[in-house]
C-alpha cells in the first residue's frame, strides 16, 4: 500500500487543475460525464477548468472555472452544456500551438477528452506534441471505438431507433411495401444491427459486409417473403452506397415490383434524456478519468470490457477494428422468416 501511495503521488506532483472538454457529434450521457469528472476530480481536490466548444474553446481561451454546483442537475439532460463545435484552426500546428499557451494560461495541467474517434485523434496529436497528461472517455453513439463494449450515448440511440422504427411499424403494416430506414454510423452498423434485431426488421444493411455481398440483391432474392405484405430493412448511412435512398433507388430500377419507401432518422438519434445504462456509463467512467490522472496514465481512452475498467491507447481505440459479430446477422434473418 505505502508503494502504490507514493507512485500516486509521485504521478500527481505537479497536476492542479484539470480541464474537460466535449468534442465532436454530441452523444446523450455526456453531460453525466461532464457531471462525473467534475465530481470526482473536486472530491480528489483538483481544480476543474469546463472549456466550451471542444478545441474551439482551448485555441479561442473560451474556459471557465467550475464547481460542484456547475453540473448540478445535468445528468438527465441530452446534449452537452459544455457545446461542441468544429475547429479548423486546432488541426495545424498554429492552432495547437495557441490551445496550449492558453491552456498553460489557464493553469490546466491535464485534460479530460469527451468524443468520438476525431476527437480522440486530435488528443492524441496534441498529447504528443506537448507532452501533455490526456484521459478520453468514449462519447459516440455510433460504438465504433476499439477496446470498449460500449460507448457513452450508445444504448440511448439504439433505444431511440427502436421507439422510432415500431411507430413506423404500424403504418408499414397497413401498406405492402418496402421500408428502408437509414440510422446513424458511418462505417459502423453496430446501430443498424443491434437495431434491426431490436425492432424485428427483416435485414440489416451494413458497411462491414458491403465488399463480401450484394446485400440488396440477397434481401429480395432470398430474404424478403412474398408471403408479407411489407418489411423493414434497417441501412447504416454509408457515403459509399449512398445509404437508404441510393438503395429504394436501385429497386425501383431492378426491382419494381416492389414499392419502396425511406425514412431516414438523422440527428434524432443523437437527443433525448440518456438512458439508465448511459448514465451509469458515464458516471463510471468519469470517476474512472480521475483515477486513470491520479494513476499518471496518460494518452488513454477509458473503456469497459466485460463489465470491468481498461485503459485503452488512443491508437487502438481509433483504429476502427472491433468487428460486428456475425452470429447476430444470422439471427437477423432466421427470425425474420
Amino acid at each position: 500500500m505505502t508503494g502504490f501511495v507514493y507512485l500516486t503521488v509521485r504521478a500527481m506532483a505537479g497536476i492542479k487543475n484539470i480541464g474537460i472538454l466535449t468534442s465532436g457529434g454530441d452523444a446523450p450521457g455526456m453531460n453525466a460525464a461532464i457531471r462525473a469528472v467534475t465530481r470526482s476530480a473536486i472530491y480528489n481536490k483538483f481544480g476543474v477548468k469546463g472549456i466550451m466548444r471542444g478545441y474551439k474553446g482551448l485555441v479561442f481561451n473560451e474556459i471557465v472555472d467550475f464547481k460542484s454546483q456547475s453540473v448540478s442537475n445535468i445528468i438527465q439532460l441530452g446534449g452537452t452544456i459544455l457545446k461542441t463545435a468544429r475547429c479548423k484552426e486546432f488541426t495545424t500546428p498554429e492552432g495547437r500551438k495557441q490551445a496550449y499557451d492558453n491552456m498553460v494560461a489557464a493553469g490546466i495541467d491535464a485534460l479530460v477528452v469527451i468524443g468520438g474517434d476525431g476527437s480522440l485523434t486530435g488528443a492524441s496529436i496534441f498529447a504528443e506534441e506537448y507532452n501533455v497528461p490526456i484521459v478520453g472517455l468514449p462519447g459516440t453513439i455510433d460504438n465504433d471505438l476499439g477496446g470498449t463494449d460500449s460507448t457513452i450515448g450508445y444504448d440511448t440511440a439504439l433505444n431511440t431507433i427502436m421507439d422510432a422504427v415500431d411507430k413506423l411499424r404500424d403504418t408499414a403494416s397497413s401498406h405492402e411495401r418496402l421500408f428502408f430506414v437509414e440510422v446513424m454510423g458511418h462505417t459502423a452498423g453496430y446501430l443498424a444491427l443491434n437495431s434491426a434485431l431490436a425492432t424485428g426488421s427483416e435485414a440489416a444493411i451494413i458497411p462491414e459486409m458491403e465488399t463480401e455481398v450484394d446485400q440488396l440483391a440477397e434481401l429480395i432474392n432470398h430474404g424478403f417473403r412474398k408471403s408479407k405484405n411489407s418489411a423493414i430493412v434497417i441501412v447504416a448511412e454509408n457515403p459509399k452506397t449512398g445509404g437508404a435512398t441510393a438503395l429504394a433507388e436501385r429497386v425501383k430500377k431492378e426491382f419494381p415490383q416492389y414499392d419502396a419507401r425511406v425514412t431516414i432518422l438523422g440527428h434524432i438519434q443523437r437527443g433525448g434524456s440518456p438512458t439508465a445504462y448511459d448514465r451509469i456509463l458515464a458516471s463510471r467512467m468519469g470517476e474512472a478519468a480521475i483515477e486513470a490522472i491520479m494513476e499518471g496514465q496518460r494518452n488513454v481512452m477509458i473503456g469497459v470490457q466485460n463489465g470491468k475498467t481498461v485503459y485503452v491507447p488512443f491508437t487502438k481505440a481509433v483504429k476502427h477494428n472491433k468487428g460486428i459479430d456475425r452470429s447476430d446477422l444470422d439471427l437477423v434473418k432466421i427470425l425474420s422468416i
